[in-house]
């Protein structure tokens, strides 16, 4: 065997992927429970994630009559959204810990119910101090969620099945622009017992995270030996599977929590989706915005246009985690849709008078940059596990969400000083390539991978 050390983590997963004798021996077991597990498990987990990313970012929405009613400057705006993520930077790594330490099903049900109390909280703020408050609270009811779900994934799927099942879940992500871009349009245009239609916003899409935050606590099976739903040849074989896979790594290496945190590529991993998070968040948050002032369209027909990245979104998602696992490589998948997100946004600025240029760049931009999650999430589970792999998760997105901080922070500020989008954009662009080239220096000197212990 070659020696695991000078292996890259794409060389040792696929040396996985050929040597796996359980699943030859017993194939039909092996298909019926990994498509009991996915039927059983994901389109929950997708829906939990629609109703986070619906009130995560229906602030972007509520941006096109906040400032107005409420007399916010975009700097204010910019700076409440982004002051989100301080709450979630904060919490994230212990959230991820009790994940692992205490289960999945009851902490996610509580991230749930508090973060959608919080959200519409949103709705009876007056003040500048009370919008950053009630911000800074709804990021920090929900820190722990996103590491925690992807270190839940690690307890049911396989390394050779784990990016398509993070690219399923992660689906919800674009999807949550598809359906809450026209829902919040319409709910703008709403005027109930005299508060404005962003005030109904966060009320209407609040109070869902409530009512299935409820149902998650019997919903959720945390471990599969817990999963009565599970036949008892399935529930062997994922155990057995999943056992393999955690003795083959303590066979080349067993870090502890602090040693992971320490790690070279848990480092350029968590500097990496800093910079695409910086990206990421600066377009999703300001693109209403921007295509208002392209456009001078209506609200509903502005939320329309800012759905159209997303469709794209979902499907290079779901190609590019499929293509990745099949090929078992993953640098390469996530950093190309980061490099080309960036070079469409490049071309926004110079085509940024245009409007059916731009809305078309702006739709290669958010369909290059959705295909990087899923793949990116599965490298940090190539060479970690347990409560190693929940905090350096729990840290690779806390600290990479800040980015989710300064990207829409960094483009209010440029947008006050400069009137206009382009300087904001060409920085987001900066954040993106260097992302891209991060993503490119991990792994070429670790220890990383899934070596087959057989």
């Amino acid at each position: 065997m070659q020696n695991p050390v000078t292996q890259s983590p794409e060389q040792t997963a696929r040396g996985a992927s050929t040597d796996d004798p359980l699943s030859i021996a017993f194939p039909d077991v092996a298909l019926r429970a990994r498509h009991r597990i996915a039927r059983r498990l994901l389109p929950f987990l997708f829906l939990l994630y629609v109703i986070a990313f619906l009130d995560r970012m229906n602030i972007g929405a509520a941006a096109l009559q906040m400032p107005h009613d409420l007399g916010f400057s975009e700097g204010v705006i910019g700076f409440g959204a982004g002051i989100f993520f301080l709450g979630y930077f904060l919490l994230e790594i212990p959230g991820a810990l009790i994940v692992e330490r205490w289960g999945a099903r009851r902490w996610i049900a509580r991230i749930m119910i508090t973060w959608g109390l919080m959200t519409v909280l949103m709705a009876f703020i007056h003040t500048s101090r009370q919008f950053y408050i009630v911000r800074f609270l709804v990021g920090a009811a929900e820190a722990g969620f996103l590491p925690g779900v992807i270190v839940y994934l690690t307890y049911w799927f396989r390394y050779q099945d784990r990016a398509k099942a993070v690219a399923f879940f992660y689906a919800a992500n674009p999807l949550s622009y598809v359906i809450g871009s026209p829902l919040a349009g319409f709910l703008l245009g709403l005027s109930w017992l005299g508060m404005r239609g962003w005030r109904w916003l966060f009320i209407i899409e609040g109070v869902p995270a409530v009512v299935v935050g409820v149902i998650t606590l019997w919903y959720l099976t945390d471990w599969p030996r817990q999963a009565e739903w599970l036949p008892d040849d399935e529930k062997s074989w994922i155990t057995t599977e999943l056992q393999r896979e955690k003795d083959a790594k303590k066979l080349r290496h067993s870090y502890s929590i602090w040693q992971a945190l320490r790690h070279r590529d848990v480092i350029l991993l968590t500097a990496c989706y800093f910079c695409a998070m910086t990206g990421s968040y600066g377009i999703a948050f300001w693109l209403p915005t921007i295509l208002k002032r392209l456009s001078g369209k209506s609200d509903l027909k502005v939320t329309l246009l800012a759905a159209l990245p997303y469709v794209a979104a979902f499907l290079t998602q779901q190609v590019n985690g499929w293509h990745s696992d099949r090929t078992r490589e993953r640098r390469w998948h996530a950093a190309i849709p980061v490099f080309l997100c960036g070079v469409a946004l490049a071309l926004a600025v110079v085509y940024g008078t245009n409007l059916a240029i731009s809305v078309g760049l702006f739709v290669i931009a958010g369909g290059s940059f959705y295909g990087f999650q899923p793949v990116f999430w599965t490298v940090p589970t190539l060479f970690l596990s347990e409560s190693a792999a929940a905090a350096s998760i729990g840290l690779i997105n806390a600290v990479g969400n800040l980015g989710g901080f300064v990207g829409p922070m960094v483009m209010g500020y440029l947008a006050h000083r400069t009137h206009s989008f382009s300087a904001g954009l060409l920085y987001l662009v900066a954040s993106l390539f260097v992302s891209g080239g991060l993503m490119l220096a991990v792994g070429r000197q670790a220890s990383a991978g899934y070596v087959n212990p057989s």
